[in-house]
C-alpha cells in the first residue's frame, strides 16, 4: 500500500512555487508589496497541488477507487493530469485577475509556456521524486 508523503511535498512546493512566482512575475511585472502576497499564494497553491499529485495512489487505495474499474478515476495518471489542468486554469485565472481581466495581455505567449511547464512539473513530480530523493538530505524528505 502507498504511504502518505508530506515532507517532500513541502520542499518541492516551495521550490516550484518560487519558480512559478519568478516566471509569472516576469510576465506580469509585479511592483511593490504585491510580489510577497502573490508569492505566498503561489507557494500555498503549489503545496496543495503537489500534495494531491504525490499522494494520488494513497487516496485511491484508501477509498477503493483504484480497483473500482472506473476508467479515469481509477487511473493515478489520469487523476494527476486532471490536477495539472485544474492548476493551469487556476494560474491563468489568477494572472487574469491580477492584470484586470482579458486574455490579450503583453507577454501572454510566455505566460502560456510558463504555466504549462509548471503544471507539467507538478504532474510528473511523483515519477521524478524517486530519482531526485537520493540527492536530497534526509531532513528534507530525501532517502
Amino acid at each position: 500500500m502507498a504511504e502518505l508523503i508530506l515532507i517532500p511535498v513541502f520542499v518541492m512546493g516551495v521550490v516550484l512555487g518560487l519558480y512559478e512566482l519568478i516566471l509569472i512575475h516576469g510576465d506580469l511585472n509585479f511592483r511593490g508589496s504585491h510580489w510577497f502576497g502573490h508569492g505566498l499564494h503561489a507557494v500555498g497553491v503549489m503545496i496543495i497541488a503537489l500534495f494531491a499529485t504525490m499522494n494520488t495512489e494513497y487516496f485511491l487505495n484508501i477509498t477503493g477507487l483504484i480497483d473500482s474499474g472506473i476508467p479515469l478515476i481509477g487511473s493515478p495518471l489520469a487523476v494527476r493530469i486532471a490536477i495539472g489542468i485544474i492548476l493551469n486554469i487556476k494560474m491563468h485565472a489568477t494572472s487574469s485577475a491580477i492584470r484586470g481581466g482579458g486574455l490579450a495581455a503583453r507577454g501572454m505567449a510566455e505566460h502560456w509556456t510558463h504555466t504549462i511547464i509548471i503544471s507539467t512539473l507538478v504532474v510528473i513530480a511523483p515519477y521524478v521524486w524517486p530519482y531526485i530523493s537520493p540527492m536530497v538530505p534526509s531532513y528534507l524528505g530525501g532517502s
